[in-house]
């Protein structure tokens, strides 16, 4: 539970009075988590692994929204008026997902009103994300899409290392291409291109070493 960013402030005995009112569920890689249009009574936090947030077009293709890692939270505002999730959740690899119910969530906001703060601040980085987002899908600028999805793997993916920043990234080229508003054969393209420019290595299908980041920010 310590380990959990939004509990980090508690003390032992309000941790454990968390602990029990907690439910965990382990998933599996590709488990659905929660559908689109499903009832939003439950806080969710990522304990262990990642998940990835999406809706799907009208034509019918898969838009990554963002990303939660360890720490992260979603349903938090729903709670607040039972509203419906308008997205799914999928698990990118084997993850763990600690939820809270509306009820135990409430009473514990109210018993520890700093979690609001830590909640607030999380709201602000979804809203950073989604902005960024925007940004991506709106310019016609293929080789800024692929940059804009770079930079945003770096939080939940980034190593630092002597020769740069590695991506040790669950996501295939496909889902990396519907996180940027592309094909996969595009951004295969592109990230090959980047490749030839010495912006970044390419390490078998799942690792990218970033190696000149302000490059990357340039075109972005």
């Amino acid at each position: 539970m310590q380990d959990i960013s939004l509990f980090s402030t508690l003390q032992e005995e309000e941790l454990k009075e968390i602990s029990n009112l907690i439910v965990t569920r382990e998933y599996k890689k590709g488990e659905t988590i929660f559908f689109q249009g499903d009832v939003s009574e439950k806080l969710y936090i990522v304990s262990k692994g990642k998940i990835k947030i999406f809706k799907h077009t009208k034509e019918g293709k898969e838009q990554i929204l963002y990303i939660l890692s360890n720490g992260g939270v979603i349903g938090a505002l729903n709670l607040l008026k039972k509203d419906k999730f308008d997205f799914n959740a999928e698990a990118l690899e084997n993850t763990r997902v600690c939820t809270l119910n509306k009820e135990d969530f409430d009473n514990v906001i109210i018993k520890n009103p700093q979690i609001t703060l830590k909640i607030l601040e999380k709201v602000y980085d979804r809203v950073v994300n989604v902005e960024n987002l925007v940004q991506r899908l709106s310019t016609k600028d293929v080789e800024a899409k692929v940059a804009g999805v770079l930079l945003s793997l770096i939080k939940d993916f980034g190593v630092e290392t002597e020769k740069g920043i590695i991506l040790d990234m669950s996501l295939n080229r496909e889902e990396m291409g519907s996180y940027a508003g592309i094909t996969r054969e595009t951004i295969s393209r592109k990230l090959a291109v980047m490749q030839e420019e010495g912006i970044i290595e390419l390490i078998g299908n799942k690792k990218i070493l970033i190696k000149d980041i302000e490059t990357l920010k340039n075109i972005f």
